[in-house]
């Protein structure tokens, strides 16, 4: 496609593309936008270094002048697109990338690969920390995917209102909490449960947490509360019937005199195990396979499609794909978020060619990351993260409360057009 555009010469017309999904995953009410400053990251050093530009001559998958352009490719272009942490709905233009032709479509895998999987994670995280309510989730899904979608996911679930992780890695590039846990392994080299747990509270404090469900979790929980004593961090379930066991645990606890300490449940949670326990007295959640896989929704189905680019005479104007089911609205689009009068979200409203008329408090959603290639500050590393955990934060807060039902349904408000005059 590259190298047939710039034989044809339209490869350095320019053209808008844009980011969308057709439909929410099956049931979901919303998506959260994750993995934009990734893909800036990315962005500010996407080139083709020799060995990339000798294997492809080696493969004759291009030819030489195709060899030449990749060679010397910088993106020049513009970006804009939903904020980190935003909510999303069917249509929405989470991402509007302008440039040449040849450079725009250059990006399109790396911008859907990272999009799709870091979108499909924080959704899955916010439905979880929407069904946790006050109750801290930790992110702990590292050995359940690929070495460096783990890291990505951390950061997505972060983004998606999780507390903390258990990825160090994760934790250095974009300044996350971290925290760690013992396996059973731990318990397991130590000759007795009372050594294995008196050797990690010597190591780690009292504040550390402690597995109990090795062997028999009552007298676990007895161990437990002998090492550490009233001041022990907490205890982790891991396993069995996790609201009756916290129910009896927190008893014991309470009875051994440990008020304090806490009680983390693990054991492939999802937002609907999570909603079970909420009538449980669990502190918090270790959350893993369910949400590093985007709980039953591995991609956000995400797709990047021209929807305008100029003509002879230089002019813009609108195309788009009418094939049956995969319908494309064409044209340049802008995005708000309508209010009603307390503030609470009732539309999507996509302006086709403008912006959409504001009622006053209505939110714009566009926001501009890149200019003339040039990633705009803010939106990268640690400081991008925490900006997007605040969006998320006040994004949840601005939806209606429909949005936090775990059962299927349409999505929380509806997608409205207004082409300009």
């Amino acid at each position: 496609m590259l190298q047939a555009s710039l034989h044809s010469g339209a490869a350095h017309r320019r053209s808008v593309f844009e980011v969308f999904t057709r439909r929410l995953p099956e049931g979901r009410r919303y998506g959260i936008v994750a993995g934009t400053g990734r893909l800036l990251e990315g962005l500010k050093h996407f080139r083709f270094g020799q060995a990339q530009l000798d294997a492809l001559s080696a493969a004759g998958v291009v030819d030489d002048s195709t060899l030449g352009w990749l060679a010397d490719f910088r993106f020049s272009g513009n970006m804009w697109g939903y904020a980190e942490g935003d909510a999303y709905f069917p249509s929405s233009p989470i991402l509007i990338v302008e440039g040449t032709f040849a450079e725009a479509c250059i990006l399109e895998t790396y911008l859907l690969s990272v999009l799709n999987h870091d979108s499909a994670i924080a959704s899955a995280a916010s439905r979880m920390t929407g069904a946790a309510g006050a109750r801290p989730c930790i992110e702990m899904g590292s050995r359940r995917t690929q070495e460096e979608s783990a890291v990505a996911a951390a950061r997505a679930a972060i983004i998606g209102g999780f507390a903390s992780t258990s990825n160090l890695e994760a934790g250095r590039r974009y300044g996350l909490r971290t925290v760690g846990t013992a396996a059973h392994s731990f318990t397991l080299l130590h000759d007795s449960e009372p050594e294995a747990f008196a050797a990690q509270v010597a190591a780690l404090g009292k504040g550390t947490s402690l597995l109990v469900d090795t062997y028999d979790v009552e007298q676990g929980v007895r161990n437990a509360v002998a090492a550490g004593g009233p001041d022990l961090g907490a205890v982790r379930l891991d396993s069995g019937d996790l609201i009756e066991q916290a129910r009896w645990v927190r008893q014991l606890l309470d009875d051994l005199g440990n008020h304090q300490t806490r009680i983390v449940v693990t054991s492939d949670l999802d937002e609907f195990a999570i909603g079970l326990l909420a009538a449980a007295p669990v502190d918090s959640y270790g959350v893993g396979t369910s949400l590093v896989t985007g709980s039953g929704a591995p991609t956000a189905g995400m797709v990047y499609k021209l929807v305008s680019r100029t003509d002879d005479d230089g002019t813009f104007v609108s195309v788009a794909k009418a094939a049956k089911n995969k319908v494309s609205v064409g044209g340049r689009k802008y995005a708000l978020r309508r209010l009603d009068d307390s503030g609470t979200a009732v539309a999507e409203v996509i302006g086709i060619g403008s912006n959409p008329h504001d009622d006053g408090n209505d939110r714009p959603l566009l926001q501009q990351f890149v200019h003339d290639g040039e990633v705009l500050p803010g939106w990268t590393g640690p400081e991008g993260v925490q900006r997007a955990v605040e969006r998320h934060r006040d994004t949840m807060a601005e939806l209606p409360g429909s949005v936090m039902r775990l059962q299927r349904g349409e999505p929380a408000i509806p997608t409205e057009y207004e082409e300009s005059a």
